[in-house]
């Protein structure tokens, strides 16, 4: 099997394990309410989850990773999810949920 169709199954594995959204997008595979994106899957096979400036401060530091980009673009928010991390999609889910809980609590765009 294909790098990022593997890759593609952990997102939606991820994705599936939170009942409260779905994921969208065909090409670009995402997730958002609110009006707000919350977590994308790159072309290069990365995935991103958005939270607070002070919440993504902190969690790059204790996931030790790095900002996550998009197309060679910073994408404002996001955390690069670590692949060490995927190996456990119960953890990463609680994250995620996080993520939706926090774009839920902004202004609806």
């Amino acid at each position: 099997m294909e790098l990022r169709e593997e890759k593609l199954q952990i997102y939606d594995a991820l994705v599936a394990k939170c009942s409260r959204f779905k994921r969208k997008g065909k090409t670009m595979p995402y997730t958002s309410a609110n009006g707000y994106m919350f977590s994308l899957f790159n072309k290069a096979n990365e995935i991103g989850i958005r939270f607070s400036n002070e919440t993504q401060k902190k969690y790059i530091s204790e996931f030790n990773t790095t900002i996550y980009k998009s197309y060679n673009a910073v994408m404002k928010g996001y955390v690069l999810i670590p692949e060490e991390m995927l190996k456990d999609l119960d953890v990463v889910a609680k994250y995620l949920n996080e993520s939706y809980d926090y774009v839920m609590s902004l202004p609806p765009k």
